[in-house]
């Protein structure tokens, strides 16, 4: 499928791979506003600069990990001294609609353009799938943040990392069946008696690749806490898995 920027979209991607930021951060330029400027690269910023329709008028989050936001202070100041701004649930920024969205993070908000162009940072990924850790993060809230996104009439979704989704339905529903499914092998695994980090990453995220084991077993806590909350952890489980 094609990866092209929608009607009145420019992304331009940082020079930072990984295997959590995937090709790199993906900032967006929507006329005169900027979303998630990215790591402070002097490069990225200045490109980011040229991509405007004229001086810049403002800078939008989707939430404060540095990935997204370390180049904000840096980009504003080269604008002149532009607002840097994470909005809050139904407010208005820029062109800009502003749903909460937390899970991954806290403060995680979603953009919509339109009604029907969403910035969704970290909340919705291009390819593979979003990490929601332990503590800052919460696997319920992001749940819900996902059900959010689906009741919308979405016509793409323009993710912090990879390529843009262009079925966004399709890509809501797999990444709640995902989740889903990674609790329920959990729970056997529990039901069956494991206990153990390892013993429970082998049942319910025997996938995953090497290098990616340890941000499954923060995942793996963030379930856990997820069913002490509900009260559906097993008696005796820490959900910290100390040890």
């Amino acid at each position: 499928m094609a990866d092209i920027d929608p009607a009145g979209v420019r992304r331009i991607r940082a020079d930072n791979p990984s295997p959590l930021t995937l090709d790199g951060t993906n900032t967006y330029v929507v006329g005169r506003w900027v979303v998630d400027p990215g790591p402070d690269d002097p490069a990225h910023l200045e490109a980011v600069l040229a991509a405007c329709d004229g001086p810049l008028e403002g800078i939008a989050l989707t939430h404060t990990h540095p990935d997204h936001a370390e180049g904000a202070p840096a980009l504003a100041a080269l604008a002149g001294g532009v607002d840097v701004v994470l909005g809050i649930e139904g407010q208005r920024v820029g062109p800009f609609d502003v749903i909460a969205t937390p899970g991954h993070a806290p403060d995680h908000v979603c953009l919509l353009l339109a009604g029907r162009i969403a910035f969704a940072g970290d909340t919705v990924l291009g390819r593979g799938s979003v990490f929601v850790g332990p503590g800052e993060g919460s696997l319920a809230a992001y749940l819900d943040s996902l059900r959010r996104l689906r009741e919308l009439d979405l016509a793409v979704i323009c993710p912090g990392h990879g390529p843009y989704v262009e079925d966004p339905a399709v890509k809501l529903d797999e990444y709640l069946h995902h989740r889903l499914d990674r609790e329920r092998r959990l729970v056997e695994a529990l039901d069956a008696g494991a206990r153990e980090e390892g013993a429970l990453l082998d049942h319910a995220w025997s996938d995953v690749p090497p290098q990616l084991r340890g941000a499954a077993g923060l995942t793996l806590r963030a379930h856990l806490e997820k069913l002490a909350e509900e009260g559906r952890l097993p008696a005796g489980v820490d959900p910290t898995l100390p040890g």
